[in-house]
């Protein structure tokens, strides 16, 4: 998550390290694990077939990283970015509506998630080479275009530099509970509580997690899907990287890539729907603030989604699917 409050540390539900379960690793020049696919069996809700693409790692080799492609191939492209520590797993409520109205959906795991390559250490991980490796996945790979972006959380970060760095792609956009920070304003103590919350707690709970992000309890099984990517915590190491990533500083790493997006943005005006949900309170007030810069937002009805949580597509999936349908059909 961008944010959160802080968790207990009791590791309850979630698998510690199983050093029964082999490590598998990829041979290419930074270190990758890979996650064994008999993880991903019988998932409650999540019977999509997997898709592959290897890609320029950034440092001299490859990742394979995954993605789910839904409904019809010449259907209007709906690009689905899940956040932290999350994965493709979280859009399996709204896949369905959105396929079923003839749009094609594209959702990836980002790297170091889901079914996605897994580099080691976390120092691989940095805020350009995510945008490089989603960049590299969906144009020079997937060829993507007149694409409708719904970015959450990281997805949003991940997402909007994306739009701002590749405007041609998108056709419109949707964000939920999601920013691009710049470094230049302090996050509130949530975030904080968050940031050293993750960074201490051993192992990372991923499944936990997920489930104190959302309105809803989630079964012991969806938490269990939460988990999978993660045989131990070997494999967290994006998740425990994404936090310290946040640009919190003016002069961040990404502090000024952001600030040129931005930049970008307050130009950006093509269709732009914010559809938060009420019950985020990290997010909460970054709708309005992406309502006032974005101009492609102006006079649209932007959305708040009753009864959800941080995580809304697992608390309020189809109905924030339905609100992209409608978005797309009226704009």
């Amino acid at each position: 998550m961008v944010g959160t409050a802080v968790l207990s540390d009791d590791g309850t539900g979630h698998p510690g390290p199983d050093r029964s379960i082999p490590r598998q690793k990829v041979a290419t020049t930074m270190e990758v694990l890979r996650t064994p696919d008999d993880r991903f069996e019988a998932l409650p809700g999540f019977a999509f077939e997997p898709h592959y693409t290897v890609i320029n790692d950034q440092d001299g080799g490859t990742l394979r990283v995954h993605h789910l492609d839904e409904g019809p191939a010449d259907g209007p492209v709906v690009l689905l970015l899940h956040g932290e520590p999350s994965w493709s797993y979280l859009y399996r409520h709204m896949i369905p509506v959105l396929a079923g109205n003839g749009l094609r959906v594209i959702a990836p795991d980002l790297v170091g998630f889901g079914r996605s390559d897994k580099p080691t250490p976390r120092t691989e991980y940095t805020f350009a080479r995510h945008v490089e490796w989603m960049r590299s996945l969906l144009f020079d790979h997937l060829e993507l275009t007149e694409v409708t972006l719904v970015g959450q959380d990281w997805g949003g970060l991940i997402g909007l530099r994306l739009v701002a760095e590749h405007p041609d792609r998108f056709a419109r956009v949707i964000a939920a509970n999601t920013y691009l920070p710049t470094g230049d304003a302090v996050p509130g103590e949530a975030f904080f509580a968050w940031l050293t919350f993750s960074q201490e707690v051993d192992p990372f709970p991923t499944g936990i997690i997920v489930n104190a992000g959302c309105t809803t309890d989630l079964a012991p099984e969806v938490i269990a899907a939460y988990d999978a990517p993660f045989p131990d915590d070997t494999y967290c190491e994006g998740a425990r990287q994404f936090p310290t990533l946040v640009p919190i500083s003016p002069d961040d790493p990404a502090a000024a890539a952001n600030r040129a997006a931005w930049e970008v943005l307050a130009g950006f005006d093509k269709p732009f729907l914010t559809a938060f949900s009420d019950g985020d309170p990290i997010t909460a007030g970054s709708d309005a603030a992406l309502q006032a810069r974005i101009p492609g937002a102006a006079g649209r009805h932007h959305t708040t989604i009753t009864g959800g949580g941080h995580f809304l597509q697992e608390d309020r999936g189809p109905e924030l699917a339905q609100v992209v349908v409608d978005f797309i059909r009226t704009t």
